[in-house]
């Protein structure tokens, strides 16, 4: 890691919903100390709860679409965050990448039943990934300040 941002990438199957979510939510919860993107294996398109669920939590989506993991094997991530099991089983490997995370999330574009409950799940698997990433956060942020300039990794 340089001393610039934080660069992660969330993958996942379709990257319609849970490695967007986590996208946004990072570029939220961790401003500037991070830059976050997300693919997928097999992109689908944006799940359109995703972005209901993610305004409603006053969480941008400006510029949030679904991408394959195939536009970023070019880019150097300090890590690489697969949201389920089928991504990580598929996820190339990036080249540079610091460290390769796994958080398994519920995939809330499986759900079934009406349009509120669907929205509930996203919402709760949203609420979810946000938890995780203020443990990720509060780690990398206090590892980043124990450490002298000099001997971070490049």
């Amino acid at each position: 890691m340089s001393g610039g941002p934080i660069r992660v990438l969330f993958v996942c199957t379709g990257n319609s919903a849970r490695s967007l979510m986590a996208e946004a939510l990072l570029r939220h919860l961790g401003g500037p100390r991070f830059e976050a993107s997300s693919a997928g294996t097999d992109p689908r398109g944006v799940n359109p709860l995703t972005v209901r669920a993610l305004e409603a939590a006053g969480i941008a989506t400006d510029g949030l679409r679904s991408k394959s993991v195939f536009e970023y094997l070019d880019d150097r991530f300090d890590y690489v965050v697969t949201v389920c099991d089928r991504a990580r089983e598929s996820c190339p490997v990036f080249p540079g990448a610091h460290e390769s995370l796994h958080w398994d999330f519920d995939d809330p574009a499986d759900t079934t039943g009406s349009e509120e409950e669907r929205l509930a799940v996203f919402e709760r698997v949203m609420a979810e990934i946000a938890g995780r990433l203020r443990v990720f956060i509060a780690a990398l942020v206090a590892d980043r300040r124990q450490r002298p300039p000099e001997t971070r990794p490049a």
